[in-house]
């Protein structure tokens, strides 16, 4: 029987490997020149393209010092996690400096999920990724856009590589598959792209990094849409021939920007009670932070996200009334949950896209296999972070 995932019953010593590591870990600060140079090294490259992702990276690595409070394994994985982005980069910009077709390749009409976490947004884009005609970012791919082999065989090391960091996942932290699963061959977010900019709400999520993540909402976003627009050129080259269907919360605040570069995508936007979201979110960002620190504040987490997803609603509210004419569907997360299919036949028919019985087959079948609660039952409440229905109900009240 799956496990129940409860935050107040959470006391699960980390594993030995781990805490053996812990004891004896010394690993001092992170160091933007270090990354740096450790991402040349193992890549034997030099050219990071443009240089717009260095300030982030400052911004970044600064607040991971002097924030975080990571312990000597959460400083090492996320000092393998940046210079991993930064190899992609290095990746990215050696093909397409040898392959200069790549540039050619058109990102058409994409459809783009998106809404606040736990609205639904993954189970949408899993459903709508088993259409054959479609396509969605897998995990491997999303870990590693670019080939670390080329011609690409068909053992690609980016598979193994990804199978292996979600097997680490699994070790590091078992409930979070309750949560939120992560499989290695899985459609997988898009914000992953967006993050090897540097730009992302990545770092926030999974990290106690207020400085950066107030920093990097004053920020022009646009490198970051162009660098995932470039990444999924260079994923369509690899394997061209299918529209994409995509997804990650993280649009809901940049829906401006996201139309700046994409401006015939497909917008689909989820929407649920925030009292209904909210302490399941927050649980989740508790469970990734735990990863790295053994200092987590859950109040910290209950009033960072609340006042975060006030925001991003608010952006997106304003964006649909200054564009009234913008192609986004809303979807109403209890419909999707209690009926997919008729959701699924509107959401067709406003991407234009074919709904064959073909597809409503593979559909079905994927409704079978991605069933609720796969990897354990998620327990949660309000209160755990410090808030209550009162608090988020007046957030959200805006007019």
């Amino acid at each position: 029987m799956p496990p129940i995932v409860n935050l107040r019953q959470f006391q699960r010593r980390r594993p030995l490997l781990i805490r053996a590591y812990n004891s004896i870990g010394k690993n001092g600060p992170l160091h933007p020149a270090a990354l740096l140079d450790t991402a040349a090294r193992r890549t034997g490259l030099t050219d990071f393209g443009d240089d717009l992702f260095r300030e982030p990276l400052e911004k970044l690595v600064q607040s991971i010092n002097e924030e975080a409070r990571l312990h000597p394994f959460g400083r090492f994985i996320s000092r393998e996690r940046l210079v991993n982005l930064l190899g992609n980069r290095l990746r990215a910009t050696e093909f397409r400096k040898q392959h200069p077709e790549i540039a050619e390749q058109k990102i058409q009409a994409p459809i783009v999920i998106t809404g606040l976490q736990r609205t639904g947004t993954t189970f949408l884009h899993r459903l709508l990724a088993a259409d054959p005609n479609l396509r969605a970012l897998r995990s491997w791919e999303a870990l590693h856009p670019a080939p670390l082999q080329w011609p690409v065989s068909d053992r690609d090391p980016r598979i193994g590589k990804a199978r292996t960091a979600e097997r680490a996942l699994r070790y590091m932290s078992p409930e979070f598959f309750a949560i939120h699963p992560v499989e290695h061959n899985a459609p997988e977010e898009e914000i992953l792209l967006l993050d090897n900019s540097l730009r992302s709400t990545v770092p926030e999520a999974t990290l106690h990094v207020p400085g950066f993540a107030a920093w990097i909402e004053t920020q022009d976003h646009r490198p970051a849409y162009d660098m995932l627009y470039h990444l999924l050129q260079l994923l369509q080259w690899q394997q061209p021939g299918k529209r994409w269907v995509l997804k990650t919360p993280h649009h809901l605040e940049f829906l401006d920007v996201l139309f700046q570069v994409f401006p015939d995508a497909k917008v689909i936007h989820t929407h649920r009670n925030p009292l209904e979201t909210m302490g399941s979110f927050c649980s989740m960002v508790y469970f990734s932070r735990h990863v790295f620190s053994d200092e987590v504040d859950r109040h910290e987490i209950g009033r960072h996200w609340l006042r975060k997803t006030a925001h991003m609603v608010r952006r997106a509210r304003d964006f649909q009334q200054e564009n009234p004419k913008a192609a986004i569907l809303d979807v109403n997360y209890a419909d999707l949950v209690e009926n997919p299919l008729p959701i699924v036949q509107k959401i067709y028919e406003f991407a234009g896209q074919p709904l064959t019985p073909e597809t409503e087959s593979a559909l079905m079948q994927a409704l079978a296999l991605n069933r609720q609660h796969k990897y354990g039952k998620h327990q949660y409440q309000l209160s755990d972070f410090g808030l209550d229905e009162a608090a988020v109900s007046e957030v959200y009240n805006f007019h």
